[in-house]
């Protein structure tokens, strides 16, 4: 499953994982009007397609989106902020959309966060890594108690010492559980067989160019895989950039 997700969600549906389910196929033209909506400064251009297994968490050139009935899915590196209350307004709401959802992490760096807006107005959003909490606004949701309890502690490998401000849960697991809770699958682990996977959830990938810069090309470009926003995440993580 994917180390990185960086994803914004936009449901209208009551049953988001059953529209993933009964639509395994995207609307490309839908999806392609969005990404231009999205990138009103930049030249978009078609770019190979797959799973969210693979682009859930793509690089700052890239945006990957699946259009299905009643549940829109961006994935997109502006989703991974340290702060999800920072997202721009324009990627709040440029549907419509009933309920906003917020779901990025990255293992490697233990970070993760997840944010929640309905018809447009912010609800709860969390952001933290192991250690530090860079974001915690709004009512906590029913469903976080067991986190918050230490029912789920993150597991240290053996030899590791517990940090004194170690949080009482993984952050990614953390935002994996909104995920779960909102969309009605996970990235990581399943509860049984027959839960919804990443792997089964396909998107339309785009490239993003300065305006006057797409190349020519009769065939779509391979996307980039460079990951460059996870350098700037861990820059601010560190402490080297200031948010205000």
């Amino acid at each position: 499953m994917p180390s990185t997700v960086s994803s914004l969600w936009y449901v209208d549906a009551p049953d988001a994982v059953a529209v993933l389910r009964e639509h395994p196929g995207p609307d490309p033209d839908a999806a392609f009007a969005l990404a231009k909506q999205l990138n009103p400064d930049r030249d978009v251009v078609p770019a190979a397609s797959g799973t969210m297994k693979v682009w859930a968490g793509p690089d700052p050139e890239s945006v990957y989106i699946g259009c299905y009935p009643g549940v829109t899915v961006v994935c997109s590196n502006q989703a991974a902020l340290p702060r999800p209350t920072k997202l721009p307004e324009l990627l709040v709401r440029p549907l419509a959309s009933e309920h906003t959802y917020l779901i990025s992490y990255d293992l490697s760096l233990g970070w993760g966060a997840f944010a929640e807006w309905e018809r447009g107005e912010f609800r709860r959003s969390f952001s933290a890594t192991r250690v530090n909490i860079l974001e915690d606004e709004g009512m906590p949701r029913v469903w976080e108690r067991p986190y918050w309890a230490g029912d789920y502690p993150i597991e240290l490998v053996p030899g590791e010492l517990p940090d004194p401000q170690l949080l009482p849960f993984d952050p990614p697991d953390f935002a994996d559980a909104a995920n779960q809770e909102w969309l009605g699958f996970r990235y990581h682990g399943k509860t049984s067989e027959d839960d919804l996977t990443a792997d089964q959830i396909e998107v339309c990938g785009f490239s993003l160019f300065p305006k006057g810069e797409a190349p020519d090309l009769e065939a779509p470009p391979e996307p980039r895989v460079e990951y460059a926003n996870k350098r700037g995440l861990l820059r601010w993580l560190r402490g080297r950039d200031r948010v205000s």
